[in-house]
């Protein structure tokens, strides 16, 4: 088939085009599946192939030109490295929404919501963590996660080049440090409410000592559930800046805690 108006080197130009795209697609597409906000999964797949496009469309001139694989066994290595990186950098990038569920949990644990609204979310969770995930998915979309994920995936072709499957000790040691990292920001989020929980069952424990007679759960139960409301309306925009806090400083060095 013949095109009227296109000669063998623009044909030739959209070849070179085509394979930059479908190369760049193997890491991009990876990644957005399992990302925060556009890798939900109440969010449609047909609609995450979408945004894949678009993420590659805007990431793909900005990289400098990629040899084309000159046989199947190269893309085929192509597909296995990138989609690899791919997972690891979205998965990154997931830990911080486990953070907050995390957070979410401990603090429901240590008070009597966990409970309440547990079916709120895709995944069974506490209430407080339905509350902080929703709330977390919106700051990161005011905090221009999109823009930040475009910088990120041109970024990381220089900590990962493209064609090159990442050392497996290199790699697994930057997952354990990206993991340590949610496990302790989760149980630093929910420090106020692990605090409450100890002071309330200190006085508990107190009141039923001093008077044996008095049945402190019927009074307990009502305080420890009204306080971590409270406490919830009064802490999360705390919890929410220093969780931000820590997803801007990922996008600032992704690289920490790689050898």
């Amino acid at each position: 088939m013949r095109f009227e108006g296109i000669t063998p080197e623009l044909m030739a130009l959209l070849g070179i085009g085509f394979w930059q795209a479908a190369i760049v697609f193997l890491r991009i597409g990876a990644m957005v599946s399992i990302m925060p906000a556009f890798g939900e999964q109440m969010f449609p797949t047909q609609m995450r192939l979408a945004v894949g496009l678009v993420f590659t469309a805007v990431v793909a001139p900005a990289l400098p030109q990629m040899p084309m694989p000159e046989t199947i066994m190269q893309y085929a290595g192509l597909i296995a490295t990138e989609v690899v990186v791919g997972l690891a950098l979205g998965m990154a990038l997931r830990m911080f929404m486990h953070m907050l569920q995390t957070a979410g949990s401990i603090a429901a644990q240590c008070t009597s919501l966990s409970q309440v609204l547990g079916g709120a979310g895709v995944d069974p969770m506490p209430a407080v963590g339905a509350v902080l995930w929703i709330a977390g998915i919106a700051l990161a979309i005011l905090l221009d996660l999109h823009i930040r994920a475009v910088e990120l995936m041109i970024g990381s072709y220089q900590l990962f080049p493209v064609g090159q499957f990442p050392e497996a000790s290199g790699l697994s040691e930057w997952g354990v440090f990206r993991v340590s990292q949610a496990f302790s920001g989760a149980f630093t989020l929910a420090a106020p409410f692990i605090i409450t929980a100890v002071i309330y069952n200190l006085t508990l424990g107190i009141i039923n000592r001093a008077m044996p007679q008095l049945m402190v759960v019927f009074i307990g139960a009502p305080v420890i559930t009204l306080g971590a409301l409270f406490l919830l309306m009064v802490s999360a925009p705390m919890i929410l800046d220093v969780w931000g806090r820590n997803l801007l400083s990922f996008f600032a060095n992704p690289g920490a805690g790689m050898p």
